[in-house]
């Protein structure tokens, strides 16, 4: 086996997935808007809450201060260029829905926009905020889940693959590939 080679600390852990923040309470003070965000993940699963990495210097880091709510839509590999134009772009000076011809929808918990062409949002409100260094960190409560019902199979059960994911690694968006197994997997018994 060769040795590895040892680099300073950095951030390499990828993919990561890649998803729209949707901001904003549509007023003139926090119009909607969206920010792609790479810096996201589960941090409990009881109670629901997961958090996102912003910089300060983000148009859309002063709407979710200001409203402590946003979105997380999960988009298809269909709308990939879509997620990264809403990552280069800022939302300060135009719409990127109307730029992007998305759709904004209101939330059932929260102001925030959710964006209906993606297959899977979650409405979540700041819990708390954490200052970080390049990002501050906003971790929230997930208060609800909208999911296309085209993902939901006879049984009533999530099927992720046909949500046709993307994720982020390193610069790249990368389509997510095959189910290699389920949590569980390696230890139940072969019938």
């Amino acid at each position: 086996m060769k040795e590895k080679l040892i680099w300073q600390g950095s951030a390499q852990l990828a993919p990561v997935p890649a998803v729209l923040v949707g901001c904003g309470d549509g007023t003139r003070r926090n119009p909607y808007n969206l920010i792609t965000i790479g810096w996201c993940g589960m941090v409990c699963s009881e109670p629901p809450m997961l958090g996102i990495g912003v910089r300060p210097e983000r148009f859309s880091f002063g709407l979710i201060r200001r409203t402590n709510e946003f979105t997380v839509n999960l988009p298809s590999k269909a709308l990939a260029e879509t997620v990264d134009y809403c990552g280069v772009v800022s939302g300060k000076a135009l719409d990127k829905f109307k730029e992007r011809n998305l759709t904004a929808l209101p939330g059932e918990k929260v102001k925030a926009p959710m964006v209906a062409e993606c297959p899977i949002t979650l409405e979540c409100r700041v819990k708390q905020t954490l200052e970080l260094g390049s990002h501050w960190y906003f971790i929230a409560d997930i208060l609800a889940v909208r999911v296309d019902p085209d993902l939901v199979d006879e049984k009533g059960k999530l099927d992720m693959e046909k949500a046709d994911l993307i994720s982020y690694a390193h610069g790249h968006y990368y389509e997510q590939g095959p189910c290699l197994g389920h949590f569980g997997y390696s230890i139940r018994k072969k019938k």
